[in-house]
């Protein structure tokens, strides 16, 4: 049996993907940051607590047997503090912290890294979709900090022959979904401003997610490639309210504010900058892991749709 390491191995993708490898017959040992969180890893997974925010200390028995790491751990939010750079405290954690274990695992003669870093690299709001042959074009610190983790792993590839593979997933939904998608589903049914919105996004179910990582764990084709990834169907964000609420059984209830308007009304409930994610267009083209490695994604958009739904009624 081969052997993978999953990071962040306790979060929202984490999980899913410690469950499915287990299926696939995978040994699967898993970091988690917390001694607490070591409890909802699926059972069979072997375990290490790893605070990979406070230090990046790693030991080469954490590595024994690897074949593969997946490299999902990372810092996504930082907290409302003046006294902090966020750039500095992403860099910490998502660059330095990428580069000492992707070094780790080279000295333990680890095979292939595959890392899990973001559209954002590209950038946000272009009006078509991006690419993998995009210049790089981060707009925010978290960003900025997934683009240099990507040049690290670039480098040490180049130094050491390690396999590395990088996916740029956008926003990712399916059960136990948080942050802004889980907020979209709590207001559902009531009257929301966004008739007039005229946008497309993408958007990547957790399953079809999982199921790219493990192909790209697996196929030969991917080593030392980036790729876009997403479930393929772009909808405007009226289209996705009213997919949500018809799995919600509840009638959507749209009207029409102009954009200016909605904007600065958001700014001022202090929800300015969900607004801004809700109604911007976001395109990827997934096209390469496609046509390269033969992927496509097993759920379509409105099976990913009704499970994350089943999953909030429950």
């Amino acid at each position: 049996m081969k052997k993978i390491l999953i990071t962040g191995a306790a979060g929202f993708i984490g999980r899913s993907l410690c469950a499915k490898m287990l299926e696939n017959n995978w040994k699967v040992k898993a970091f988690v940051r917390e001694e607490s969180k070591i409890s909802l890893l699926p059972v069979g997974v072997e375990s290490v607590c790893l605070d990979l925010v406070e230090n990046c200390n790693f030991h080469n028995q954490d590595f024994a047997g690897i074949d593969t790491v997946v490299h999902l751990a990372a810092r996504v939010h930082i907290m409302n503090d003046s006294t902090v750079d966020p750039l500095d405290a992403f860099r910490k954690v998502n660059v330095l912290g990428t580069e000492r274990l992707a070094r780790m695992a080279v000295f333990a003669g680890v095979k292939r890294f595959v890392f899990i870093s973001s559209v954002k690299v590209n950038g946000e709001g272009a009006l078509r979709p991006y690419t993998e042959n995009d210049l790089p074009s981060p707009q925010d610190a978290y960003g900025i900090s997934k683009m240099e983790a990507e040049q690290a792993l670039a480098c040490i590839a180049a130094e050491t022959g390690l396999q590395t593979v990088i996916l740029r997933p956008p926003l990712v939904y399916g059960p136990d979904v948080k942050a802004n998608f889980k907020n979209l589903i709590k207001i559902v049914g009531l009257p929301l401003p966004f008739k007039g919105i005229n946008n497309r996004r993408s958007f990547i179910y957790l399953g079809n997610l999982v199921d790219a990582i493990i192909t790209c764990v697996a196929h030969p084709k991917a080593a030392g490639k980036t790729f876009m990834v997403s479930d393929g169907q772009d909808v405007s964000s009226p289209e996705l309210i009213k997919m949500i609420a018809f799995m919600m059984n509840k009638k959507p209830i749209l009207f029409s504010l102009h954009p200016s308007i909605l904007k600065v009304l958001c700014k001022i409930a202090g929800k300015g900058e969900e607004a801004e994610k809700l109604t911007r267009t976001l395109l990827v083209d997934s096209n390469k892991i496609r046509n390269l490695l033969g992927w496509e994604p097993p759920f379509i958009l409105e099976e990913g749709i009704k499970e994350t739904v089943k999953h909030f009624k429950s």
